[in-house]
């Protein structure tokens, strides 16, 4: 069984339900800035550097586990969704540990 499988994420059975967590949840963008003002609160004098490349990292494997569990693992699906090819999608889920 892989990461995929065995999240214990929220699962949704149906458009009314996401609808509904949706509107109670702050936007991606929010939570986002909300991280990295945290993030700098901590940091005190540390240096920082490579900040875009960990962020990234830090949003991209959640984006293709949620996805890649929305389309039922269908990669060609999440592929579409996303916007990506289907071999970079593979190779993102194998660098993240999702394949």
């Amino acid at each position: 069984m892989n990461e995929l499988e065995e999240s214990s994420e929220i699962s949704f059975q149906t458009n009314s339900q996401i609808e509904s967590f949706a509107a109670q949840e702050s936007t991606l963008r929010t939570e986002v800035d909300k991280a990295l003002r945290r993030y700098f609160i901590h940091l005190e004098d540390e240096p920082i550097t490579d900040l875009h490349q960990m962020v990234m990292s830090e949003v991209e494997a959640p984006l293709l586990q949620a996805v890649m569990r929305y389309n039922g693992n269908n990669q060609s699906k999440a592929s579409t969704m996303l916007g990506l090819n289907r071999g970079t999608l593979r190779t993102k889920l194998k660098q993240y540990g999702l394949l």
